[in-house]
């Protein structure tokens, strides 16, 4: 009975099933079907400053993010993009509001994707006018709606805006390309308030097929926001729903990025970097565990292979959680077993626990390099 009850938790954790969606793509990204959910951030530079915008696409690519989006709220902008697209690696997409004229810059660029409201960039003809623009290579057109910017006839209609109104305001900016025979499209329906938000996409994804991009916009600084985003994103992303995501923080784009991995890992959708588990301490605890967390979790920032650590402070739950990880350590008074693979390595000293544990990981990531 034990070993049924084990094998039906086990197939119940192995996948979360991804709602089914057309694919696009987003430069060599791609996006919905059986793609992986794949990590957005946007610059806060000013995207006429080319030499700045540049070296915070760096920094982000080099922190995983696979998508970038840049504002372009200016002529001068847009007449920034064809060197900073030259210059980076990743795909590349303008954001664009209000003056469809700049969606047109922006495509003669080269960028990988839009992201416009159709409701707000001067009328049907300028918006014919973007779709035929994108139309021969096919670039991706997201559709953003926010609770924020709510078209005034349905905020008048739904009395605010609700779930209803968001989806409503997507659905007309979707006829509206459909119209025009365009389907190269991402859908996000983004609010700060999280209930609407989930409730606006659970809406949305039974009545359309495109891809979405998923996130809670003005979510807040990096601990508050951190917590905002990984209930809103994790809540979808666990139903199904999500093609892109995008942890949006007040502060430096980095910390999206490793904000949103943090969700996708915790959740078993991707495996980027290396996943910590630690305990929070308790009486049982005779090392200082929270120091050697810390000093762990600093040390092994900078690694992209995907890796489970276990720091644990305890004999109780701690060799099992360490044994299971790729490499662990267990304390117990003033010293702790070292693990790897599920098998005690040996004993070590408290003051010794960190290093010998680098050392383990890099001895592993070493060994799979060289396989």
């Amino acid at each position: 009975m034990l070993a049924k009850l084990r094998e039906i938790r086990a197939e119940s954790c192995l996948m979360i099933q991804r709602r089914k969606t057309k694919v696009i793509a987003v430069g060599n990204v791609p996006v919905g079907g059986n793609a992986p959910v794949s990590v957005q951030s946007m610059t806060n530079t000013d995207t006429s400053d080319v030499t700045a915008t540049v070296r915070q696409i760096e920094e982000l690519a080099a922190a995983g993010c696979e998508i970038v989006r840049v504002a372009v709220p200016e002529r001068e902008a847009a007449a920034a993009l064809p060197e900073i697209k030259r210059l980076i690696n990743i795909p590349l997409i303008a954001d664009i509001h209000f003056d469809y004229r700049l969606a047109l810059m922006s495509l003669e660029a080269g960028v990988d994707g839009l992201r416009i409201n159709p409701g707000n960039i001067g009328g049907i003809d300028a918006v014919k006018a973007v779709v035929e623009a994108s139309r021969p290579g096919k670039i991706p057109i997201r559709i953003g709606v926010n609770a924020g910017s709510l078209e005034k006839d349905l905020l008048q209609l739904y009395g605010g805006p609700t779930p209803e109104a968001l989806v409503e305001s997507a659905l007309r900016h979707i006829r509206l390309l459909e119209k025009l025979d365009y389907r190269e499209v991402k859908i996000s329906l983004k609010a700060s308030d999280v209930p609407l938000m989930i409730d606006a996409y659970r809406l949305l994804a039974d009545k359309v097929d495109y891809p979405m991009h998923v996130g809670v916009t003005e979510a807040g600084t990096l601990r508050s926001g951190t917590i905002k985003s990984a209930v809103g994103i994790g809540a979808l992303l666990a139903m199904g729903i999500g093609d892109t995501i995008r942890v949006s923080l007040t502060g430096h784009p980095v910390h999206e990025v490793g904000v949103g991995y943090e969700i996708l890992k915790s959740l078993g959708l991707r495996r980027r970097g290396v996943e910590l588990i630690s305990c929070p301490t308790c009486g049982r605890t005779r090392i200082d565990i929270i120091s050697i967390a810390g000093r762990v979790e600093e040390l092994l920032a900078g690694i992209d292979k995907p890796l489970k650590v276990a720091v644990m402070g305890c004999v109780v739950n701690g060799p099992g959680e360490a044994s299971h990880a790729d490499v662990g350590i267990a304390g117990g008074v003033g010293e702790g077993l070292l693990f790897r693979k599920g098998k005690v390595l040996r004993k070590v000293p408290e003051s010794q626990l960190v290093d010998e544990l680098i050392r383990e990981v890099e001895s592993i990531i070493k060994e799979e390099t060289e396989d």
